[in-house]
């Protein structure tokens, strides 16, 4: 029997996630994955792309994820301040963001913004490239 522990909104973070908990021989699958990346708009209707776990596995799951998100959350440091409290956004004063997800939306299915920056949610610093 399989438990979902996590849902994704994307194929490719739920990807990531599912090889390395696979490489560290826990037994999962993806639930709904071709659902939502043929139309990303059924994501929030089905409730994302669910990370799968056999039930046995689930408490070792969850303490590898836990691991893996406190390896990622302390990977990029904001070169201002010295913070991990930190993101990868689409940049909102670019007009070019503005225009692209006006156009993305008007013609397809959902809004693509272009460009994105690392923004520091402590100091409000934005920056493109991670030293």
């Amino acid at each position: 029997m399989f438990r979902p522990i996590r849902s994704y909104d994307n194929y490719i973070s739920a990807n990531i996630v599912l090889q390395k908990l696979e490489a560290e021989g826990i037994q999962a699958y993806l639930q709904d994955e071709n659902t939502v990346t043929i139309d990303p708009i059924l994501s929030n209707a089905i409730g994302g792309i669910k990370l799968m776990v056999y039930e046995s596995q689930v408490e070792r799951a969850a303490e590898l994820l836990a691991a893996f998100e406190e390896a990622y959350k302390n990977a990029v440091v904001c070169p201002q301040c010295g913070s991990v409290n930190v993101q990868f956004i689409p940049q909102n004063s670019n007009p070019a963001n503005w225009f692209s997800a006006i156009v993305t939306w008007l013609f397809g299915s959902y809004a693509i913004a272009v460009k994105k920056v690392y923004h520091c949610y402590d100091c409000d610093h934005e920056f493109e490239d991670i030293s």
